[in-house]
């Protein structure tokens, strides 16, 4: 029996410590939105476990409201710039096997040099965007 690509199929952590494979990943933001649908009952308890494989700069900033995002680099280096309530913007290097929590709350990017592979556990309820 083969294992299951988290890359491809992420998966959701819930209540009662519930584990539910998700359907394929598609890189649009609807997935996303289904996604929610699918698991918004679960409320702040609920998390979007996820790896991605970066090559450029994030586009965008994003917060989650809700609760705190575990950032794990798996592969290559990411700089996790994080946006403090004050202003501020604190950077964050990671290599392999280290991580980053994003509070919540706290607005968040990423710049990448090569390539870099990240694991995500996320609070996603409610999660905004705004263009970088």
């Amino acid at each position: 029996m083969a294992g299951t690509a988290i890359e491809t199929y992420p998966i959701h952590l819930g209540r009662g410590a519930t584990a539910q494979p998700q359907p394929r990943y598609t890189g649009e933001m609807g997935w996303y939105e289904e996604y929610g649908e699918r698991h918004d009952d679960d409320g702040a308890e609920g998390r979007l476990m996820a790896m991605h494989r970066f090559t450029k700069p994030w586009d965008m900033w994003e917060m989650h409201p809700r609760g705190s995002e575990v950032v794990l680099c798996i592969a290559g280096s990411i700089a996790l710039l994080q946006e403090m309530a004050d202003g501020k913007v604190n950077t964050v290097t990671l290599g392999p096997g280290e991580y980053a929590i994003n509070e919540p709350g706290i607005w968040h990017t990423a710049d990448i040099d090569g390539e870099a592979t990240v694991l995500f556990v996320t609070a996603g309820l409610d999660t905004q965007h705004r263009p970088r």
